[in-house]
């Protein structure tokens, strides 16, 4: 039976309340950049210089180019659709192909995985950093293992996400950043810094300057990730084709110009050989910057902070979305089981957590294997799919008029938001790394071989097993 027809049967005690609307500008503003910054520019920004030296800060200013188009598409179907689903509800709405739903809402569960994982390893890497901890790979490895086994635990008791807490959260995680860009800034004042190295352009041999800036690109475009997921706060918010543009934007523009301004400061501070070996690159910014200036050890904590909240936000998200799909029946049923006491999704966050572990371990046993780059890329990669999916989404669901006032992207920009999405998808314009295809392609063959099994079992069962 349609949801629909279903839906009037039921007698108004049956009517679901409404999701209470509490966000207002200021908050959705804060909700933004907390979600955007984190992990990728914490500790990727040396990676990033190792692909084109130090004019690191360009394809930051380009993947802050990618999302501010694609920005303009999810304004549009946000202010459109103002319902709690996200890339999901978009892609089903535009093309209604269940199949499809999945793939879009499993990769965008699985980039929560891998940016966990990412998290985790740059947690252990800033915790040995922190404490002075001489640690081989073997330890780093125990300790990221460790980490995302207590964000198990979190998870498992029961996270209440408040919004208060959220603004401590990105205080803390706008305040690591800022304290780069003052103690570089000092760093600069007092002659020593060499800024020749910001527009010196030091790229592999067997890489043009335009193939090492695209692969650079799909790496930063990792710090970028996040502002998508404001739209699922759209039922919480009040007024949200008023505020949502003039918040996205917003948020997008700080964020972008603290990205720029770390990187320069990075690259005039510390070269750049330096840089890109180190797993902690700010922390070795500052610590180049200002030996003993005391505040400067605090920077590889307020690191561990940052990236321990990324971790716990995609974890918590990544087990919803498993245990959504579940329930929804695409998946198998035993994802959706919840603890009777905790009201947890019990067993998707074990799930989810054990991929992490696998992915942690696996990449760990390779020693030369850039652990958070390739997690991060392929972070980027999944997401960078689903945002090429939700640009065109809004060409075809142009022809949905909907009495709503909504905010409108333009012709042309959903179009070069397309076009640029798949450009850095695409490992013959990008430069990716294989391995970053291996990882996604391995994770979404998990969620279509669990699709899979759980499309033939409703096949065979009896009729009074299924769901009409």
């Amino acid at each position: 039976m349609p949801p629909a027809s279903r839906a009037s049967s039921h007698t108004t005690t049956d009517v679901q309340p409404e999701l209470k609307r509490v966000m207002g500008p200021g908050l959705l503003l804060l909700f933004i950049i907390g979600d955007i910054l984190g992990t990728g520019i914490y500790a990727l920004t040396g990676q990033v210089a190792g692909e084109v030296g130090g004019a690191a800060w360009l394809p930051f200013v380009i993947a802050f180019a990618v999302a501010l188009v694609t920005a303009f598409s999810y304004l549009e179907l946000v202010t459109k659709y103002p319902q709690a689903a996200g890339a999901a509800l978009y892609v089903h709405k535009a093309f209604g192909k269940h199949f499809l739903t999945f793939l879009v809402c499993f990769a965008v569960m699985c980039s929560g995985i891998t940016s966990a994982s990412a998290a985790s390893r740059a947690f252990a890497a800033n915790l040995v950093t922190g404490f002075g901890i001489d640690a081989g790979d073997g330890l780093v490895l125990l300790i990221a293992l460790g980490f995302m086994g207590l964000v198990l635990l979190i998870n498992l008791r029961g996270v209440s996400e408040s919004l208060k807490l959220n603004v401590v959260l990105t205080i803390v995680e706008l305040s690591g950043l800022l304290l780069v860009i003052l103690i570089s800034g000092y760093f600069i004042a007092g002659g020593d810094a060499d800024f020749s190295r910001a527009v010196a352009f030091e790229t592999s041999s067997d890489k043009s300057v335009f193939l090492a800036v695209s692969t650079a690109t799909s790496l930063a475009f990792f710090a970028m990730v996040g502002f998508e997921d404001s739209v699922n706060m759209a039922e919480e918010t009040k007024d949200p084709a008023r505020i949502f543009p003039r918040m996205m934007f917003t948020g997008l523009g700080i964020t972008g110009l603290i990205y720029v301004l770390v990187s320069v400061c990075a690259v005039a501070v510390v070269p750049v050989g330096q840089l890109s070996a180190s797993e902690t690159p700010l922390a070795t910014v500052v610590q180049t910057a200002a030996p003993d200036f005391p505040i400067s050890d605090l920077l590889p904590f307020i690191s561990m902070f940052a990236v321990a909240n990324s971790a716990l936000i995609n974890m918590l998200m990544a087990s919803r979305l498993l245990y959504g799909m579940s329930k929804q029946g695409v998946l198998p049923p035993f994802l959706s089981k919840v603890h009777a006491g905790r009201r947890t999704p019990t067993a998707s966050i074990v799930f989810t957590t054990c991929i992490a572990f696998g992915l942690i371990t696996l990449l760990s046993l390779n020693p030369d294997s850039p652990v958070v780059a390739l997690l991060g890329g392929t972070t980027s990669l999944l997401l960078l799919t689903v945002f090429a999916v939700v640009n065109l989404s809004v060409l075809v669901l142009r022809k949905d008029k909907v009495e709503v006032k909504h905010f409108r992207a333009g012709r042309m920009l959903p179009v070069v938001g397309t076009i640029t999405c798949l450009y850095l998808v695409l490992p013959w314009s990008s430069g990716r790394p294989a391995d970053q295809y291996r990882i996604a392609g391995v994770l979404l063959l998990i969620g279509v071989v669990l699709w899979a099994a759980t499309w033939f079992a409703r096949r065979g069962a009896p009729t009074g097993d299924t769901d009409s």
